[in-house]
């Protein structure tokens, strides 16, 4: 019996019956009252998420949308931007930068780890004519499941007058994120991750200090403008059509997490990953990630030797339907990832550490069975 997929990715995320049912509504006038309601309800409560008291836009697009949002409203051609990057989305980040004309400056650090505060601080210092007008930077790297410690790293920028744009993708309700209270500038954040909304909807955080940028910016700029976007808030529309079932799914998904309190989703997710870190390893298994600096969306699983990751997933999907993400780029056959961030539940993580057992021991790895389940049972029993 095949059933429904187990769904272990660091997003799309599993979605709630609550919020499948809503999105089962007839579609209504995206330039009617009801739609302004809808449309106000749900930036209030992305608002609350972000920790902020500032603007918020949501644009129909993907996550990488909402970064071509931040850069086209707040870098011109020719601004110096520095860019840190821990892994694929990191890069992607200062690629798009790039592609719009900004000298992107690039500090790469070793997949795996995260960004030494330290060492960003120090650039900082050393542009003193505050030629560096922005910093990019990924709040959770969802390629290395790695989160920035985003506080200590505009702690250690001090009084630098560079704009601090996140990529808050995957991080925003799974990893702390305090918009107002770290100074950030801009955050981007999307639909189908923590928030367990199909894909369609990105969103665009940003306070004051951005926008006197954006007033200044050069860049060619229509469907991601945010003056038409602000302009057409005021009215309780979007610029463009919107997809009206997402924004059902995100009003009904903002009143879930409103029910059970962004403390308590961020100490769930926590839970999750540590559950599931301590059962990896007592499966005998590597991490990529260090503990200090481990997602709470993700954790990535370095395939034993002689065994590649692919070969892991491949079976888990055809033996007991659970799809789980592979490595990226120079990452691919070397780790899969374990996605647990939204509508993710214990019973499913056990489930997946028993399937994955069996899939060890069927591909030939050295374990002892129940180990790992042992582990995530005890975890539950002493956590919950």
């Amino acid at each position: 019996m095949t059933g429904e997929q187990y769904l272990l990715l660091p997003g799309p995320t599993p979605l709630p019956n609550r919020i499948i049912r809503a999105m089962g509504r007839p579609l209504i006038n995206h330039r009617g009252p009801e739609f302004k309601e809808i449309l106000q309800e749900v930036t209030a409560g992305v608002k609350e998420i972000y920790q902020t008291k500032h603007h918020v836009l949501i644009y129909p697009s993907s996550g990488t949308g909402g970064l071509e949002a931040a850069v086209v409203n707040f870098i011109s051609p020719g601004d110096k931007v520095l860019a840190v990057s821990i892994g694929v989305f990191g890069d992607r980040f200062a690629t798009i930068a790039r592609n719009f004309g900004a000298q992107v400056e690039k500090i790469d650090f070793p997949w795996g780890e995260a960004a030494d505060p330290e060492i960003i601080g120090e650039r900082l210092k050393r542009d003193v004519n505050g030629e560096i007008k922005a910093v990019l930077i990924t709040h959770n790297e969802t390629s290395t499941c790695v989160f920035n410690d985003l506080k200590a790293i505009k702690e250690a920028a001090k009084d630098h007058p560079a704009l601090f744009l996140v990529d808050a993708v995957s991080g925003l309700a799974a990893v702390d994120l305090r918009m107002d209270e770290w100074g950030i500038d801009v955050a981007v954040s999307g639909s189908q991750k923590a928030f367990m909304v199909p894909p369609g909807l990105s969103f665009l955080a940003f306070n004051d200090r951005a926008y006197a940028a954006y007033k200044r910016s050069k860049t060619p700029k229509f469907y991601w403008d945010i003056d038409l976007g602000l302009e057409y808030l005021e009215k309780g529309q979007n610029p463009v059509t919107p997809p009206i079932s997402i924004y059902y799914g995100m009003q009904e998904a903002l009143r879930m997490m409103k029910e059970e309190g962004l403390e308590n989703i961020l100490k769930r997710h926590k839970n999750y990953r540590d559950m599931v870190r301590k059962s990896i390893k007592a499966m005998g298994l590597k991490l990529l990630a260090r503990d200090e600096n481990a997602s709470t969306a993700g954790t990535a699983v370095v395939a034993p030797e002689g065994i590649g990751a692919n070969k892991i997933r491949q079976y888990m999907r055809e033996k007991f339907n659970i799809v789980l993400a592979g490595g990226q780029q120079n990452l691919n056959d070397v780790i899969f990832r374990i996605g647990h961030l939204g509508y993710v539940r214990e019973l499913d993580l056990l489930a997946v550490i028993a399937a994955l057992e069996i899939t060890l021991k069927e591909l030939g790895f050295a374990l002892n069975m129940g180990e790992g389940v042992k582990t995530a049972q005890e975890f539950i029993l002493n956590n919950y």
